[in-house]
């Protein structure tokens, strides 16, 4: 019989060539506190709280019965190693918007294109099943590496959140981009 990690690992919500995006469960809950305490992460994200393991027990538990968020982890086709996290977030049925945000745990899994490619697949679930009009981020101005990748995918800057960050001894811009439903179809060749 399997447990129930490996049964979630094999549930494929959405798939590309070297990425999937997989449900979380609580059966998670070590792997998600063990990817929120890799330093590289947190200063990427602007982290700066500490969690307990059942404060994040918790967390996932609340997240899969919220209707405004879809948290999915990010896992390697070839091994189902789980590199990151994904999540759409603040969803607004009325006005069709949502904020997206993604963290990939560690250096040596950075500049491969799988956060690229697990970006697509949500925007395409974004856009294509939850029929969304938008989806923002915010990206520190210390990542310009994914600020890069956001341009490349279609996003466009909107604004500078001057210094709205303090982390590491000093103040940091918070960079809002944006893309509309249209602006990503003609990106993706879709009609």
């Amino acid at each position: 019989m399997q447990s129930q990690a490996e049964t979630n690992s094999a549930v494929k919500l959405l798939e590309g060539d070297k990425v999937y995006l997989r449900p979380i469960g609580v059966d998670d809950t070590e792997l998600y506190f063990r990817m929120l305490f890799h330093p590289e992460t947190r200063r990427l994200t602007g982290t700066k709280k500490h969690f307990t393991k059942e404060q994040i027990r918790q967390y996932i538990e609340g997240k899969t019965h919220d209707s405004s968020t879809v948290l999915l982890l990010i896992a390697l086709c070839e091994t189902d190693e789980v590199i990151g996290d994904i999540a759409l977030q603040d969803i607004d049925a009325t006005n069709r918007n949502a904020n997206i945000r993604i963290a990939i745990a560690g250096s040596g899994h950075q500049g491969k294109g799988y956060g690229s490619e697990a970006l697509n697949l949500m925007l395409d679930y974004g856009f294509g099943i939850l029929n969304l009009h938008r989806i923002e981020l915010n990206v520190f101005d210390y990542n310009g590496r994914a600020e890069h990748v956001y341009e490349k995918l279609g996003f466009k800057q909107e604004g500078v959140q001057r210094e709205a960050l303090f982390y590491d001894h000093k103040y940091h811009d918070s960079i809002m981009m944006s893309i509309l439903e249209d602006e990503y179809r003609l990106m993706r060749n879709i009609r």
